[in-house]
């Protein structure tokens, strides 16, 4: 049974899951009026275009491309989504392919193909609207020569398991792909393209978002291959990718291409908007509440230790803000895959919090995903609480170990805590709740 201080916490999660609702996100950037369509400060006469195709991809894009068809209608051609699997649902005009992630699959590379040729199709007097958002990368996967699909899992896991960084991942696979780092844009050319962005990125850069199909690419092939050295990972990457890198052959579109005058690419929403949304919800229930930051990153363990650190100095000195206190953080987190367990970033951190604060009354911090899914499991994060590892050890269970295997989610199935909420059909990254009581 979750005590008082996680209902709490939960409630708090919650209201930040609501404020990152993608048809909402998209209906109060998107509007029709009298024949126009205006989409953030930009407005296009849609008599001008022959047809209108909605593509894209991510966790979120169903959700997203749902209001897009609710604005148009019978003006809407058609078009395709790429999602998880499980994030799927019924459109009326547009097509939706369930595929992998975080390791993409045939399905993503099928469903990547069918987007590159209704891009590729779209004229100088067609409207291509694009819906992206956390995800997308990996779940439109079209490799560019010689590289296959096998070698972009393969590269995928690597960077993964190393504790690559999301910007550092997409640089890499924006050069191994025919569709990522503008080059979606490219296949448009001339066509009109407006793409809905959702950020699941620290510091919303567009570029990184679904690795940027209809944005400028500023990242090199040489920047690709010096992250490989950065891990020292060179002599593990697939042969045919590192041929590809090293090969440096046509670069993904630059800033100033002329491909862009006609693009259009408008952030929806954010972590920002999410985190804002559960400052006010801590607010309501009776928490001083201070938002830290929501460009956080580093190693999910490492930053466990800031968050017990904090909570430790409220409780005994009142520092930042005395309680009942709720400090917010929302960013991403990285994990090194050390172990063999199961787990995701935000478990991870949830876990090591639970030995930072162990013994602390009336504290509590969560750490979970607003996708619903941290890593490959069915749980949106976890609560870790000071009476937490009293709980665990009375079962039998010891936090260090499954730390030191990566093995969160078996710890917190066992000893409580786990949050799952089920595909919540948004991605804005991931949100961190400090309560002291």
């Amino acid at each position: 049974m979750p005590t008082a201080l996680a209902r709490q916490s939960l409630r708090i999660f919650r209201a930040a899951l609501g404020a990152a609702d993608p048809r909402q996100a998209v209906l109060a950037h998107l509007k029709i009026d009298r024949g126009t369509l205006k989409a953030g400060r930009k407005i296009y006469h849609l008599d001008r275009f022959q047809n209108i195709y909605v593509a894209g991809a991510g966790k979120a894009s169903v959700k997203m491309a749902a209001a897009v068809e609710k604005l148009l209608g019978r003006q809407l051609r058609g078009g395709l989504i790429n999602t998880k699997y499980g994030h799927g649902a019924h459109l009326r005009r547009t097509a939706v392919n369930e595929c992998g992630h975080p390791l993409p699959d045939a399905n993503g590379q099928s469903g990547a193909e069918r987007i590159a040729a209704i891009a590729a199709q779209a004229g100088r007097n067609d409207l291509l609207i694009v819906v992206i958002s956390g995800g997308a990368s990996a779940l439109m996967p079209l490799p560019a020569a010689p590289v296959t699909l096998d070698d972009k899992q393969a590269t995928t896991r690597l960077l993964l398991d190393c504790g690559a960084t999301i910007h550092e991942i997409n640089c890499v696979r924006k050069h191994i792909s025919a569709i990522k780092g503008g080059q979606l844009a490219r296949l448009a050319y001339p066509a009109t393209v407006v793409a809905l962005i959702l950020s699941d990125v620290v510091g919303d850069n567009l570029d990184v978002i679904g690795s940027g199909p209809t944005v400028p690419d500023p990242s090199t092939y040489a920047d690709a291959l010096a992250i490989f050295e950065k891990y020292q990972v060179t002599g593990r990457v697939p042969p045919p990718v590192l041929r590809r890198i090293q090969g440096g052959q046509q670069e993904t579109p630059k800033p100033g291409d002329p491909i862009f005058d006609r693009v259009q690419n408008l952030i929806v929403g954010s972590n920002r908007l999410a985190v804002d949304a559960a400052a006010r919800q801590a607010q309501s229930l009776g928490f001083r509440t201070l938002v830290l930051s929501t460009t956080l990153e580093g190693e999910a363990r490492e930053v466990a230790h800031v968050h017990a650190a904090i909570a430790r100095e409220i409780r005994e000195s009142g520092r930042p803000i005395r309680p009942p206190a709720c400090i917010l953080t929302g960013g991403e987190t990285t994990v090194t895959i050390r172990g063999s367990g199961l787990g995701g970033r935000n478990q991870e951190l949830a876990l090591a919090a639970a030995i930072g604060i162990r013994g602390l009354a009336d504290v509590a911090i969560l750490s979970g995903g607003t996708d619903g899914t941290d890593g490959p499991t069915d749980a949106a994060g976890a609560i870790a609480e000071g009476s937490t590892l009293a709980t665990a050890e009375a079962a039998g269970l010891h936090a260090a170990q499954y730390l030191a295997h990566n093995d969160s989610y078996h710890f917190f199935e066992k000893a409580g805590g786990l949050i799952k909420t089920g595909p919540t059909g948004t991605n804005v990254a991931d949100i961190q709740i400090v309560l002291v009581r």
